[in-house]
């Protein structure tokens, strides 16, 4: 009986593309949306300290860069808008190993890389929902950009989201789920502060912008605000970018193998 059922499980097709579709990732994103949470702080949060804080900055200039603080301001909150979404998302398979989801998907024909590009996939759908949010909330309260600048700014602050939805990843597989919530949230304002994304890096003291550099926000941050503040797109921005995204996607991948061995 063992022997048939053994057979008849080999015989079984392999679905498509691992059983990755737009069905998949259309019920994963309607999940995720349910959340509250991550509703708060990536479609609302971000625009909300738009209104509070950078918005009040319009026609201020930031020291060094030229730039309008409002934009400026916009520009940074896009950034940590869309990487708290991307994390989010990546770190929700804690929750979800915990609750017994990732057993119950082994008995489907769902391959595990193709559950985990499904995250990848809903991290950035929810990182563009936040990025959009942001370039919308600019433009109604009247941040002037030029058209490249509203293009190339908010298209490098949605790309960005790729090294932490890698991030988040590595959290959910490595951290039991209680503590990837209490450590996550700590730990992106952390990045984001040290990273230059609430207090632009130019106004912070020389030692805490030597720091900066080697932090993982200050990459993506960096590139994003290249074009408005008109300054070069250096190897080390984007060596920085490389460097988190390579090893977040590291830890990640050996998380998920000995996940997946043991699951």
């Amino acid at each position: 009986m063992s022997l048939a059922l053994a057979d008849r499980a080999t015989e079984r097709p392999l679905p498509r593309l691992g059983g990755l579709s737009t069905t998949l990732v259309s019920l994963e994103v309607r999940r995720a949306l349910r959340n509250r949470r991550v509703l708060i702080f990536t479609l609302v949060m971000p625009p909300l300290l738009f209104l509070l804080i950078g918005a009040q900055q319009k026609g201020d200039q930031i020291k060094g860069t030229g730039a309008d603080g409002a934009a400026y301001s916009l520009v940074s909150l896009a950034v940590y808008g869309a990487m708290v979404a991307a994390t989010s998302s990546g770190a929700a398979v804690g929750a979800e190993r915990a609750q017994g989801w990732s057993r119950q998907l082994r008995l489907t024909p769902l391959r595990p890389w193709a559950y985990i590009v499904a995250k990848v996939c809903v991290g950035m759908v929810l990182a563009l929902a936040s990025v959009l949010a942001e370039v919308v909330t600019g433009a109604v309260l009247g941040v002037s950009m030029g058209a490249r600048q509203w293009l190339l700014c908010f298209t490098v602050a949605w790309l960005g989201a790729l090294v932490f939805a890698a991030f988040g990843l590595a959290v959910g597989y490595l951290l039991p789920t209680d503590n990837a919530m209490q450590v996550i949230g700590p730990l992106l304002a952390v990045m984001s502060t040290f990273g230059g994304l609430f207090v632009p890096l130019e106004l912070l003291p020389h030692t805490v912008r030597m720091v900066a550099h080697w932090t993982p926000v200050y990459g993506v941050s960096s590139i994003a605000r290249a074009p408005l503040t008109h300054g070069d797109v250096t190897i080390g921005m984007i060596g920085n970018v490389v460097l988190w995204g390579v090893v977040f996607a590291g830890v990640a991948s050996r998380a998920f193998r000995r996940d997946t061995r043991r699951v």
